[in-house]
């Protein structure tokens, strides 16, 4: 069984965070492995708290699992602050850890901030040369590059405009557009490949969870050695089922259903449009 790494923060609700990602690892038949960078108090209604765990507790649990675990895929979460990213890059490097996926949170469903603002240098210059795939929602996107998205000609801007930082490839989720039926997931690599994945629009409000549920799967299924466009669409697929088939629970944004994908898997709703 592949072994995968997730770097992020834990989320009390469930929904998100390494909770997210260790259930969508197990889904997809890797092994999941963590370090928690920081203890978040939130539930569906938002976040209350969030403790920053400390940078020398965070370098020896990413020993722990570098000494012991041969890591085939991992991916970053929530960050926190410039010291964490920098000594998660670090580590990264010191391990010579490869497909390695950055799901850049920033802000929650919620509007609380998860990323400091002077952390956003530390994101671009540090941790992003080394991404195989960085993994933003179109508010992360824009501020990531500077580049306000409201067309697929912006949309391709900002991507290129995040590629100079050096990260191989930039994939901008759609859930943020403004089509009422359609979602439109972008991929651009160095070489200039595209990937634009169309989906239906699903009307809800359970939603919480869905970057970072993304982003293992996309994270799984590059550890197993599948193609980038297969594992994409794996991935793409996983969180369609997940929000479609929602769990209903909690007052505010719900978590999606991460069992979901074993009974329900939507082939034919998701599609390559280039």
């Amino acid at each position: 069984m592949k072994q995968v790494l997730t770097i992020a923060g834990s989320d009390s609700g469930g929904g998100a965070g390494i909770q997210a990602d260790i259930k969508t690892f197990q889904e997809l038949s890797v092994f999941g492995t963590s370090v928690v960078t920081a203890v978040t108090a939130q539930n569906t209604l938002g976040v209350t708290d969030v403790a920053p765990v400390p940078v020398q507790n965070i370098e020896k649990q990413l020993q722990a699992v570098g000494e012991d675990f041969q890591i085939a895929a991992l991916k970053t979460g929530m960050l926190f602050d410039a010291e964490t990213i920098q000594t998660v890059t670090a580590w990264i490097r010191h391990y010579n850890w490869r497909n390695l996926i950055v799901d850049p949170v920033m802000i929650a469903k919620g509007g609380a901030s998860l990323l400091q603002e002077e952390a956003k240098d530390a994101l671009l210059q540090d941790l992003l040369p080394l991404a195989a795939v960085v993994t933003p929602n179109i508010p992360e996107a824009e501020s990531l590059s500077g580049i306000r998205i409201h067309d697929a000609r912006t949309r391709r801007n900002a991507a290129e405009k995040i590629l100079q930082s050096g990260a191989k490839g930039v994939l901008i989720k759609g859930g943020h557009g403004k089509n009422p039926d359609f979602t439109e997931d972008f991929y651009l690599d160095q070489f200039g490949g595209t990937l634009v994945l169309k989906s239906p629009r699903i009307q809800t409000k359970h939603t919480h969870g869905t970057g970072c549920t993304f982003s293992a799967a996309l994270t799984a299924e590059l550890a197993k050695g599948r193609s980038f466009p297969d594992a994409f669409l794996t991935a793409k697929q996983f969180i369609q089922s997940a929000i479609e088939h929602a769990l209903n629970i909690g007052a505010g944004h719900g978590p999606t259903n991460h069992g979901a994908y074993r009974h329900h898997t939507q082939k034919e709703a998701i599609r390559y449009v280039q």
